[in-house]
């Protein structure tokens, strides 16, 4: 198995992983292919065959409106897997965009099959991430339902920094920010000059700087203070997984 997997990265800070598990990881990155940045790698309504393990670069999901606004629903980085919301259905659901150059490992919704016959670890492990995904989908509507648009900066960056840290053991607190002030808007609900307006007061009050598309958080726990961010990312529970 490749030490260089962000998936296994990722998986490992969890649970240690059983030989069955690396080997199935394996199997889903076994192919790879490279898209260049703005490219639409799957369009709502196209049919859903393909998930996928992101290797390098940023990517989001988005749901296009009639009046031709969007909401990008999901943003996806290096060790994740692309496609679990949708897995039920035969169709997409979203529009899954690159927000940079990005490589990603493609592979057939049915090996999953495999998954579930030979590493029951690694399927209680990705069973439980993607229940998890529905509590942090719950906090995110909370915090762009009910919070100020300055609010929902800061729990937009300490939500990044907390799932970056994952498979990034050495990462503190300064991270790439690789998207722009639209697509900041088109995650938040806000419209570019509040983006602009909230991380200008951010930087202001000393809470964090930005640099050359880079954001470092100076003052993690009054940030934390300001939006009531709980981090659903660090641990979760994994008592009842089969043993490996």
């Amino acid at each position: 198995m490749s030490h260089d997997s962000c998936l296994v990265q990722k998986l490992s800070h969890y649970v240690p992983l059983s030989q069955c598990s690396l080997d199935s990881i394996a199997c889903l990155e076994r192919e790879e292919r490279d898209y260049d940045r703005g490219t639409e790698i799957h369009a709502e309504g196209d049919s859903n065959t393909n998930l996928y393990v992101v290797r390098q670069g940023w990517l989001y999901s988005y749901a296009d409106l009639k009046d031709g606004r969007r909401q990008i629903v999901e943003i996806h980085h290096p060790g994740d897997i692309i496609g679990f919301p949708d897995i039920a259905f035969n169709e997409r659901t979203t529009v899954l965009k690159a927000a940079e150059d990005v490589r990603l490992c493609p592979f057939p919704k049915k090996d999953l099959d495999q998954v579930f016959s030979n590493a029951p670890q690694l399927a209680a492990l990705l069973f439980a991430l993607a229940v998890r995904n529905q509590v942090i989908l719950t906090d995110f509507l909370q915090a762009v339902g009910r919070m100020s648009a300055r609010e929902r900066i800061a729990y937009f960056l300490l939500d990044l920094m907390a799932r970056l840290r994952i498979a990034n053991k050495p990462m503190s607190t300064t991270f790439r920010l690789p998207l722009n002030q639209t697509e900041i808007s088109d995650v938040l609900g806000l419209t570019n000059v509040y983006v602009s307006r909230s991380f200008t007061a951010l930087q202001k009050d000393g809470l964090i700087r930005r640099d050359n598309g880079t954001v470092e958080v100076l003052e993690e726990d009054k940030l934390i203070s300001l939006c009531d961010f709980v981090d659903r990312h660090a641990r979760i529970d994994t008592s009842w997984f089969p043993k490996p």
